[in-house]
Formats: structure tokens, sequence, C-alpha cells
């Protein structure tokens, strides 16, 4: 979706397939904060902007968003009303010129000598045939480029992928009483819980925090894991696993955790929230190192400074930081898969090892890899080249101009 924005802000001619009736994806059916928009620590330092800024920039002047400090580890988070963000997602994409199919999914494509001559969408009870000259897969699970032959690392290559959740707000809560409910004291409850055998809750920790809507309150707790996400049946299976967990957590906190006595689950994810599925293998495998070292590329298209946060199996979560105040970058060539050519990927489909995901997949990076990539795809139009043959530094120009920050080779 910020792909499709910045291709047609170019002027490029856009169509943007979308799966759900909403834009927006995890941003509007799963979550309602930003991550990644800053380094966390003491004095964070800001490493995305452009078109996710401006968005941000909107939702705050319409009384719809705020920034909270985080004391999860991942850093200062934008806490906002997915409600709203749909709509404006709706508004951006029209003054782009952006044409919208909604309720339209991949089918299939048809492949060969590495591009993809066409795409096949169904949408109620139509299949739709399209022939873009630039692509950009940004579905999340790489679809795209899995069916038109792409490699890849998926969920089933590593000994403990990431688990998947569904996420819920409940109200009213009296936000005073839990105001005085310390995380340490949480967690005890949460344990002590899980110990006395009358609530079947599979993670220790979690997170709770304030909503822009007064008395609601967002709940991040739900861990399924087993449940292979690029297998229909499994999914099926992880939705329905994941809304009983969220029934449980709900019910723990009712009786339990002051503040809640009185709550009800008021809005639950429109569908699971999917950590990790299949990464592209693309010119260049983003890994542990690069992250965890600040690595900077000739090539950098986003930048990025929240720590590995990995949620495997298990009842807690493995962080991994950066050195405060440090950031790494993202190639364009982590956006580029290697088997194919004018196709880009944007998103946590990106090429990179499990643990540099971790840290890559936050929103706000995501949201960078969208415009970065829909801005290569217009250029890539425009001068009749693929999108992978491009001038970096002539991308990393016009992202900048965009706002955006990009590399220092520019």
């Amino acid at each position: 979706m910020l792909a499709a924005i910045a291709a047609g802000r170019r002027g490029a001619r856009v169509l943007l397939a979308e799966r759900e009736g909403t834009l927006g994806g995890i941003s509007t059916g799963v979550l309602d904060t930003f991550y990644g928009f800053w380094t966390p620590g003491i004095n964070p330092e800001r490493v995305v902007d452009g078109i996710p800024g401006e968005i941000v920039r909107e939702l705050t002047a319409l009384g719809a968003a705020f920034e909270r400090p985080n004391t999860y580890g991942a850093g200062t988070g934008v806490t906002y009303n997915p409600e709203i963000l749909r709509a404006l997602y709706d508004r951006l994409c029209a003054e782009a010129g952006v044409t919208v199919l909604l309720h339209a999914a991949v089918v299939d494509v048809a492949a060969a000598d590495r591009r993809i001559g066409e795409l096949l969408l169904t949408s109620g009870s139509s299949l739709l045939s399209v022939a873009p000259s630039q692509l950009v897969d940004a579905t999340g699970d790489a679809v795209i480029a899995h069916l038109a032959g792409a490699r890849s690392e998926g969920w089933s290559d590593i000994p403990n992928p990431q688990s998947l959740t569904v996420t819920f707000t409940m109200s009213p809560v009296d936000h005073e009483k839990l105001s005085n409910v310390s995380r340490e004291e949480l967690l005890t409850l949460l344990a002590d819980a899980i110990e006395s055998g009358s609530y079947q809750l599979p993670r220790k920790d979690g997170s709770l925090h304030v909503t822009t809507v007064p008395g609601g309150e967002f709940v991040h707790m739900t861990r399924v894991s087993g449940w292979d996400p690029r297998d229909p049946a499994a999914l099926s299976a992880a939705e329905a696993e994941g809304r009983r967990q969220a029934i449980e957590y709900a019910r723990f906190l009712r009786d339990l955790v002051a503040g809640f006595e009185s709550a009800q689950i008021s809005w639950l994810a429109r569908r699971i929230g999917v950590r990790e599925s299949r990464r592209v293998s693309g010119r260049y495998w983003l890994t542990r190192d690069d992250v965890l070292a600040g690595r900077r590329f000739p090539d950098a298209v986003v930048r990025a400074g929240a720590p590995i946060e990995d949620h495997g199996s298990g009842q807690s979560t493995r962080w991994d930081f950066l050195d405060e105040g440090r950031y790494y970058e993202i190639p364009f060539r982590s956006l580029l898969p290697r088997d194919l050519d004018g196709v880009a990927v944007a998103g946590r489909c990106l090429s990179a090892s499990h643990d540099a995901h971790a840290s890559a997949r936050n929103m706000a990076q995501c949201m960078a890899m969208g415009q970065a990539a829909g801005t290569a795809a217009a250029l890539a139009a425009d001068r009749g080249v693929d999108v992978g043959d491009l001038d970096a530094g002539e991308l990393q120009r016009e992202l900048a101009a965009a706002g955006a920050l990009v590399g220092d080779g520019i």
C-alpha cells in the first residue's frame, strides 16, 4: 500500500490488489502501534520518515495518534486508531491516483525467463488478468515471488520459527486502578495463574497499553505456536486457537488484574498476526551480524534500529539490542529476489535471516520498504528498465527528496 502511494505520486499507473476489505494489512487488522520510527534507548534517533512519517503526522492532526514511550524494549511507539487509519489509507491512495481493488487475491502467475508476464487475481466471482511492467510483492508471505519460482527460506526451514498472535482490546478499563499494577506484579499474576492450572495461558509475558479510545486497553499476550502460516489448514486452525487464547487471557485479566473487573473484549484482531512465514532469497541476505554491528550499505534504502525481537515458541521472548543510539541499514538488494527480474518485495518477506528479520519486520521499516519499492518500480517504468537495474544513487536521491531517511552515500 505504501508502495502504491509512492509509485502513484510519481505519476505511475498503479493497480493495488488487496485481499481484505480494507487497506493496511497488519496495521489496520492486527495492531494499533507503529514501532521502529526511532532507535530505542535513552536518546532515541529518528530513523524513518517520508510517507510513513506523513501518515503519523496526519493521524496526529486528526487526534487519532500519540507517541507512547515503550517499556518493553522496542522503543517509542506511535499508538493510533486503526479505524481512522483505514480511512486515511483510502484517501491517500485516491489522491495518488491509485486504482484499488479490495477483496482481490492472487491466484497464480505466469512466469518465464525470470519475468512475470501475467498475474491472475480473483475477486468475487471474477477472474482478473493483469500484465504489470513492474511488480511489488507486499503480500507478507512473498506469495507472488513464490508462485513465480523465487527461492526462499520458510517457516519449516528453521528450528524455532516465530509464533503467531491474536491481539484484542478490552474496555471499559479503570486506568487509575491499573496504573497501580506494576509490570512485575502483572507477570507474577500471570505465572501464578498458569501454575494454578485454572487458566490455560501459553505465555508468561506480554504487554498492555492504552489506546486512543478512553477506557480502552490493548492486549498483546497470546502465543500460537506450531502452525505453519503458509499452509491454509494450519492457518485456519491457528486463527481458531488464537481466538480461544484471547478469550482465556481476557478471563485472566478480568478475574485477577485490578482495573479490568468490568472490562469485556471490545475489538478482536480481524486476522491472526503472522510474524514469519516466507523470506525471499534476494541479491543480498541481511544477517544478524549486519543488524547488531549497525552495518551500512552503499545501496541503503531503509534505516532500522529496533532490537532482534524473537517470539519463538515457549513462554518468553528473546531480545538482542544494538548498542545505544546505533542503527543499521537495509540495502535495496534485500528487496530484489535473485531469481526474478521486474519484481521487488516489501515488508516482512524481505531477504533476511531469521534473526535479522526479527528486527527488520517492525512496522515502520515495512512501511519504508514499501516506499522504497514503489518508488523504484515507478522509476523503472519511467526508464524502461527492470527495477533491479536501477542506479541505487538515483533511487536514494528520489527517496530523500520525498522526505525518506536513506543511506549516507547519496
